[in-house]
Order: C-alpha cells, then structure tokens, then sequence
C-alpha cells in the first residue's frame, strides 16, 4: 500500500521502495509551486518503484504528466534513478549539482567493464585478497551483465543547481547548499518559509542523504578513474554538517526513514561519532595496516565474515576516506615503501 505523508505547506512525500536494500525506500518529495509539483529525488529505476511513485502522486491529486520538475540531491540509483523516465512522461526539467552531473556524463561515456577493471586494480594497491579480486575481473570481462548496471543509463541534467542561490521554482523560496561528502555534488534544498505548524526555527530542510535520524550516512572516496586528485571526502562531511547546523532549521526532511526536528543536535551527535570513529582507528593503527585490513577490523553494523562483497568495496572506501583524513591531520602516514600500502599512527 502506497505510503504518502501530507506534511503541511504544499509539500508530501511517498515512499518509493528500493530493490533488495536494508534502506527499504527513498522519501521522495512533492513540493507545489506555481507552476506545477516538483519533485526533490526519484526513487530506483525499478518497476514496483515506478509505480508507487505514480499511485503515490495519484494519492497526492497530482498526475505523472503534471510534474514539472525534478530537483536531484545527490546522483545515487536510489535519488536519481527515475529521473529520465519522469521526464519522458511529464517534459519536466531534471536539475543537479555539477559535480554530480559530471559523474553522470562520465558513467555513460564509459565502456562496459572500465568501472570494474578500474576497481581491480584500486583494490589490488590496498591489499584486497585473490578470493577477492577473481570475481570483479570475471564480471569486469562480462560486457552484457555490465550493460545492465544501475547508472549506466541514468537522465543527464538539463539544469545545473547553483549554490546559495534559490531555486527557479515560481510561488517558493528554495536555496541550494552544498554539502558534499556522501557525493561531490552532493545539496541539502533549504525552504525558507514559516513552518507550516508553528515549528520554531528558520524553514524546512531537504536533507537527501546529507543528514539522516539514525544513521551516518557512507562517506568513501570520490572515485574518478582519469582524476588522481587527492581528495579528502570526509573532511568536506564534516564541514557541510557544520554549516547544516548552523541554519537553524525547524524541520528537517531527509530522504530515508522519516522527519524529524533538532537539526543542530542530530549534527552534533554525527561530528561526535566520527571524531570517535577517528580515536578508534588511531587506535588499529597502532602497528601498520592496509586499508583492506584496516576495513577487516573496523566495526560495521555486522561482522566481516557476513558482508557480501560489494558491501566490502563500499566498507573498504569508506575505511579510505578515514584515512585520508587522518593523514591530513596529521595524525596517521604511510609507511614509506611498503606494497601494498600500509598506514600507521603517528
């Protein structure tokens, strides 16, 4: 049954679920303006998805041909997957931060295959086992199973979102801020109107997945296999929290789970978790470890042995990013001449 919350001032979200993801659905937001709704995300390019989007518009009074917009947060499956069938049926606009648009054109510029050949040999510097490897290099070999890879045909934007600046959407007031760390281009969509119930505090906040109730959200590394720029993707979270919880929202609307208030307090609790997330590393690395084994003993929401292998790429690249800002604080180094590399606390 089609899930649809009213949430007052012309805005209502419908649960879009997610194939096989723990995650279960993404909120996707229908916002009204003058003229005509606008959506903030999509939902997965998925049949069952796409049909509770448009029973849930049904719900709402809105047809899918009546969309007249499609503003994307972030350029994930689960965000942006529907994006180009939306547009197909209403004409809509799809809008994106550039950095996010690029890794859309760049996805679908690419051979089958460049992804996971790239992610063999990234895997391979950072210590991952042969049991590990074999079969990405058998999948990487597989140019048709790669062809049906989400992303692979994913809508390009036809608009760029820019940030601090309010949004082309007639009869609202909606900022763009940036807040990269999940993504490059990662935006949190700020409403600055008065809270429908009296809430105090300045609007609404469009969160994405920038800042969720109950969960960190993945923070890896922005992965570009033509770009060796040294990036630090969990430096730049941090930031972005910090100015999220400077706005002084009266509600925040993220795109998993549900609404909540208390935007400063759920930020404070986040930057306490990773500086302790931080301590804790520094602790593993007390003697030199890969970023594979770094990942091995890290805790996750269940151990090592019951990870399935792609969930391991993604731990992986988040023990990465941890690293990355270790090093930059000075606070861990690679141990000079070792292969694969190895980082140790300094």
């Amino acid at each position: 049954m089609t899930q649809v919350t009213d949430h007052g001032g012309g805005v209502h979200s419908i649960k879009v679920p997610i194939p096989d993801n723990p995650l279960g659905h993404t909120l996707v937001h229908v916002l009204d303006t003058d003229r005509g709704p606008v959506l903030i995300d999509t939902g997965w390019d998925d049949p069952e998805a796409w049909d509770t989007l448009t029973d849930g518009l049904d719900a709402v009074g809105v047809g899918i041909g009546d969309i007249h917009g499609v503003v994307i947060t972030h350029h994930h499956p689960d965000h942006h997957g529907l994006s180009g069938q939306v547009r197909e049926a209403s004409g809509a606009w799809i809008a994106m931060h550039a950095a996010d648009t690029a890794i859309v054109r760049r996805t679908r510029k690419s051979e089958p295959g460049t992804w996971l050949k790239y992610l063999v040999t990234k895997l391979t510097a950072v210590g991952a086992p042969e049991a590990h490897l074999a079969p990405l290099r058998a999948a990487a070999a597989d140019g048709d199973r790669m062809r049906t890879l989400p992303g692979l045909r994913a809508a390009m934007p036809d608009r760029e979102i820019v940030p601090g600046e309010l949004l082309d959407l007639a009869g609202r007031k909606v900022r763009a801020i940036w807040t990269p760390g999940h993504t490059p281009g990662h935006v949190c969509l700020h409403l600055e109107e008065h809270h429908p119930a009296d809430l105090p505090g300045r609007g609404r906040l469009f969160s994405g997945d920038h800042l969720l109730p109950g969960i960190s959200p993945h923070i890896g590394l922005y992965e570009d296999p033509d770009d060796a720029t040294v990036t630090d993707p969990l430096g730049d979270y941090l930031d972005s929290l910090e100015r999220i919880g400077r706005l002084g929202v009266a509600e925040v609307l993220p795109a998993h789970q549900y609404a909540f208030a208390d935007a400063a307090g759920r930020v404070r609790e986040l930057l306490d978790h990773h500086e302790e997330r931080l301590t804790g590393l520094l602790g593993l690395l007390a003697t030199p470890l890969t970023p594979w084994e770094l990942a091995e003993r890290m805790e996750w929401n269940r151990p090592w042995e019951q990870i399935p292998n792609g969930s391991r790429n993604i731990a992986v690249s988040e023990a990465e990013a941890h690293l990355r800002r270790l090093v930059k604080l000075g606070r861990a180094e690679a141990v000079a001449g070792s292969e694969p590399v190895t980082y140790v606390a300094v």
